[in-house]
């Protein structure tokens, strides 16, 4: 099955580093960055989707972020 996780964050270094990591266990990315104001908290935000093929069929209790 292909595993889907968007990744969001302030943007920040932080945020490219949360995508790395995904990349270096093996998430692909997917499709174009997003980036837009959150005026709640007054910031930038920044998000990037990412998909990997994994074992097993689909689990909604399956921890997206430990595969």
């Amino acid at each position: 099955m292909i595993a889907y996780r968007l990744l969001t964050h302030e943007d920040s270094s932080a945020f490219c580093h949360k995508v790395t990591e995904a990349l270096s266990k093996g998430w692909s990315l997917y499709g174009d960055p997003t980036y837009a104001f959150d005026a709640g908290k007054g910031v930038m935000m920044c998000g990037q989707a990412v998909t990997k093929e994994v074992a097993g069929d689909y689990d909604p209790d399956r921890r997206l972020g430990q595969l």
